[in-house]
């Protein structure tokens, strides 16, 4: 008997069909002897419909009351998935994430979580009742309903599973597992039977969109074993487990790409000690994230700064340095939205060398030129127009080979 935390996201929950599909689901784990909870995403759509509303009433709304509002997606889903499991002669309750609780910090509309008391569900558990637990929300220090950001709902769901101490914690999706690159771009893209947390992390981090960068790191933390699944097919999914529980390690798992960045360059900047502190304070002071970061050779006393943004932030980052010019001193800010961020993420990469090479070699050979690189561990990450995403992206994963055969 194994202690299993299921969640469905919105596509998985969609319509009344789906949820009925996802409750067979539960069953058939029910049914196999496993003491089973669920975290349910709102139904598809519901959330930004709740959004509008707010934003509609007022768009510098109160957080708190906004959290009230959008909450109430994951708690008709929560009752709906109890009614389909109780129709199928499953004992289950619904549960708010207040009920339980899961207690989170103050931060309306991206709360983090900081404690779970799951002593409850597991008694519940242990007698046969299943617990459909409302992802995305949390209960903060004073008392109100709190959301945690986009994506919430998977941390959600890794979170209980630790708290639960579960053997794993099954994600399902509108996808069938973790690819080693978007399968809507490379058609011989493989499904991976494992990967690590470390390069799910990466990739995550870098904008492949199947889990959520907080929830990988949360399992990692926590040694969560996930899994993810597809709602629609009954295929074996992709296991996201500890480093060591990989037998034969790839030298290159994936490669990722993002179109959501942003290029800003600061010209002609003074190069003098702190300036780097004054310019990258004034967008940190507007809680602007930047994450490639260049700078050229000094000529004259004066240096070029180059980095990305989220192309959301560009605004807030653009208004940032133009309030800040006369403390730094720069001569011209430039921005440039036509650029993709391009990834290429393995473990095998702390032992070979040439990795990065061969991904310049093939993109040479293709004629893109790369505008910035950046590294870790084991990530290699660059940024290019725009315009040669997908022949970038088809380019390495053959380079590295990765096409299934």
């Amino acid at each position: 008997m194994a202690r299993i935390v299921m969640k469905f996201g919105g596509t998985s929950v969609a319509d009344l069909d789906r949820i009925r599909i996802a409750a067979s689901r539960v069953r058939r784990e029910v049914e196999a002897g496993n003491e089973v909870a669920v975290v349910v995403s709102a139904m598809a759509g519901t959330t930004n419909q709740l959004v509008g509303w707010c934003q509609s009433l007022s768009p510098l709304h109160d957080a708190r009351e906004y959290d009230a509002v959008v909450a109430t997606g994951e708690q008709i889903t929560a009752g709906l998935m109890a009614i389909a499991l109780q129709t199928l002669g499953i004992e289950a309750r619904s549960w708010a994430g207040w009920q339980i609780p899961i207690r989170t910090d103050g931060a309306h509309g991206k709360a983090r979580i900081e404690q779970i008391d799951g002593a409850e569900l597991v008694h519940r558990m242990g007698q046969g009742q299943v617990a459909v637990v409302t992802g995305f929300q949390g209960l903060g220090p004073d008392h109100r309903i709190t959301t945690l950001g986009r994506g919430g709902s998977d941390t959600s769901a890794v979170a209980l599973a630790a708290a639960l101490r579960a053997d794993r914690c099954d994600i399902y999706t509108d996808v069938d597992g973790i690819y080693t690159t978007d399968p809507r771009i490379v058609t011989r893209a493989r499904k991976l039977a494992r990967i690590s947390y470390e390069e799910m992390l990466e990739l995550a981090s870098v904008g492949a969109k199947v889990l959520q960068t907080r929830s990988v790191e949360l399992a990692m933390k926590e040694k969560v074993r996930v899994q993810v699944l597809s709602s629609f097919q009954d295929v074996p999914g992709t296991l996201v487990v500890d480093e060591d529980e990989i037998v034969e390690k790839e030298l290159v798992s994936g490669i990722a790409y993002s179109r959501d960045e942003a290029k800003l360059t600061v010209r002609r900047v003074p190069d003098r000690p702190g300036v780097a502190a004054t310019v990258f304070g004034a967008l940190s002071a507007e809680n602007v994230n930047v994450d490639m970061i260049v700078q050229n050779i000094s000529e004259d006393g004066m240096t070029d700064m180059t980095f990305t943004v989220g192309r959301s932030d560009l605004p807030r980052a653009q208004a940032a340095l133009a309030e800040a010019k006369p403390q730094i001193g720069y001569a011209e800010l430039l921005a440039d939205t036509n650029v993709a961020k391009i990834s290429v993420v393995g473990v095998g990469m702390r032992s070979h060398a040439g990795i990065a090479s061969k991904m310049f070699r093939a993109l040479a050979d293709k004629g893109i030129n790369i505008q910035v690189i950046s590294t870790s561990e084991i990530k290699v990450s660059i940024l290019i127009a725009a315009d040669y995403t997908e022949l970038a992206v088809r380019s390495l994963h053959t380079a590295y080979g990765l096409d299934a055969a």
